[in-house]
């Protein structure tokens, strides 16, 4: 088993297992890495052998697994029982704030220096270019470019999430001059980005997750002002630059800021945490389906998918593409990721239902 993801210890589903669920979507870092140098031999915390990407080799300290930054700085910690890996070093928290260091620094914490493939497997643009376009000529599955563009996520990043809250209330500027440093960055490496993949992805995917479980982390009011006119001029001018869609993956409560998102332009929302205040299927399919796509909201992953029965996850799956499908505008997925202890069973069921329900509405 290959771990696609370091940090959040994902697996990579092979083209057997895409072929017999039926998947027709596929991530741009799939055509990366292929060779076995990229790879080196793991065992994840239940004992089962595993093969993790160069670039994140983890090594036993104590009780604890941790993931070193090319420098030698442990940037995150697995303690003993835990399945993900967690931040532990901030550079603008534990080290000086230089704003012009701020892309220098990316592979000094945790979400930007131990990235998905293709990692460091690119010396630059031609090869991104090269196994993009790779990739495009064996599929016919729809390819979602991850890039990025974070923002509060980046602050959390950069300050940790308590220190970046506060300073977006008590700090505005200081904020203000952090986001124009970073979006600076973000729409030089969007012109490299799409420059290099633009004519080989359908979908690029950018990255903020604004909710928590029963509101967004910041009001609407805090996200006109600091987020939507910077994620309104990445979002157009990924546009210009290709033909693609937007997709913001967004997790927790976001309803109050889904009207925003879509005046800055954006196509589709992942996860649609279902499971959070506000976010229930039939209401946000009444009042936003005409301008969103729902890429996700399918299956809930917190209670449904690893406590229910085969049976229950069926009829829960039927009730949500019930509710997104009618009218387009909705691509299948659960919630977020299917966990280790998720009984197979009910893996199979979901997607069973997802089948079962497609054939109703072409019968």
């Amino acid at each position: 088993m290959d771990v696609y993801d370091p940090v959040q210890q994902l697996a990579i589903c092979h083209e057997d297992v895409l072929h017999v669920l039926g998947i027709d979507t596929i991530e741009m870092g799939r055509g990366f890495c292929l060779d076995d140098r990229w790879w080196v031999d793991w065992v994840l915390p239940d004992g089962t052998p595993c093969r993790m990407p160069s670039w994140a080799n983890p090594e036993r300290i104590g009780q604890d697994w941790v993931l070193r930054s090319p420098s030698g700085r442990i940037i995150a910690r697995m303690p003993e029982g835990a399945v993900v890996f967690d931040q532990v070093y901030w550079p603008f928290l534990d080290g000086e704030e230089d704003l012009s260091r701020i892309q220098e620094l990316y592979p000094e914490h945790m979400w930007t220096g131990l990235g998905s493939p293709p990692g460091n497997s690119v010396a630059g643009t031609d090869e991104l270019a090269a196994g993009a376009r790779a990739l495009r000529a064996s599929t016919t599955r729809a390819i979602l470019g991850l890039f990025g563009g974070n923002l509060l996520e980046m602050g959390q990043f950069y300050y940790r999430m308590d220190n970046f809250l506060a300073m977006l209330g008590s700090e505005p500027e200081r904020v203000h001059r952090f986001l124009d440093a970073l979006v600076e960055i973000h729409l030089r490496n969007l012109e490299s980005f799409l420059g290099a993949v633009g004519d080989s992805i359908d979908v690029i995917v950018f990255g903020d997750d604004l909710g928590a479980q029963n509101s967004p982390q910041i009001s609407p009011r805090m996200y006109r002002e600091f987020f939507k006119p910077r994620h309104k001029m990445m979002w157009e001018r990924a546009k210009q630059l290709a033909n693609v869609k937007v997709m913001l993956h967004c997790c927790g409560a976001v309803r109050p800021l889904l009207p925003d998102l879509i005046d800055a332009g954006l196509d589709a929302i992942n996860p649609v945490q279902i499971s959070c205040r506000g976010m229930e299927a039939e209401g946000l399919k009444r009042d936003f389906g005409r301008d969103l796509t729902f890429w996700g909201g399918g299956c809930d992953t917190q209670r449904v998918l690893p406590q229910c029965t085969p049976e229950e996850v069926r009829a829960h799956v039927l009730q949500q593409c019930s509710a997104l499908a009618p009218g387009g505008g909705f691509v299948f997925q659960q919630v977020h990721n299917i966990m280790a202890n998720v009984p197979v069973e009910n893996i199979l069921a979901m997607y069973d239902a997802v089948r079962a329900y497609g054939e109703l509405q072409v019968s």
